[in-house]
């Protein structure tokens, strides 16, 4: 310690990936997940709109076939649409549509870009499986989706639970 007990204080480095960006604020990433929810609602809403058509014409069995494949083409859209938009190449790097209308992307703490793989481990792998498994042992309670969700609000460094799992942080352009 230097004399007359004065410490130098600890110096904080920004990670590389965030370098001469602000952090996204929570507001702005929740207007993201909005966007993102709207745009992936419209293909399902259009699926149960051909379902009323053909229970009018087809009848109850078509109808049924014809509602488990939009749900399974739905769930298998929303399921890839995060990793394939955030793993582009270039400026839109880390982003969904939401966040490209918000303005904000997601980068890796250390510098590298998106890939697949990394954004299908963050999307799917954390938001969704990891939350849903921990939502099923709080009795089906969406809890643990929830304090993801709000977390930013009170972290220093505007971070969600999945943020600091993947070591990822949201910014702004």
């Amino acid at each position: 310690m230097p004399p007359g007990g004065w410490q130098q204080p600890l110096q904080t480095q920004q990670a590389p990936g965030i370098a001469g960006h602000a952090l996204a604020t929570w507001g702005s990433r929740a207007a993201a997940t909005l966007i993102d929810g709207a745009i992936l609602l419209i293909p399902f809403i259009l699926v149960l709109v051909a379902v009323v058509g053909i229970l009018g014409v087809g009848g109850e069995a078509s109808a049924i076939a014809t509602f488990l494949v939009g749900v399974l083409a739905f769930f298998l859209v929303a399921i890839l649409y995060g990793p394939i938009l955030m793993a582009r190449g270039g400026e839109r790097n880390g982003q969904t549509f939401g966040k490209q209308i918000m303005n904000i992307r997601v980068v890796r703490v250390d510098g590298r870009p998106y890939g697949f793989l990394a954004a299908a481990v963050r999307e799917v792998g954390v938001k969704v499986v990891l939350a849903g498994i921990l939502n099923s042992i709080a009795f089906g309670l969406p809890i643990a989706t929830l304090l993801d969700f709000l977390w930013p609000l009170w972290d220093d460094e505007n971070r969600a639970l999945h943020d600091m799992i993947v070591s990822s942080r949201v910014v702004t352009e």
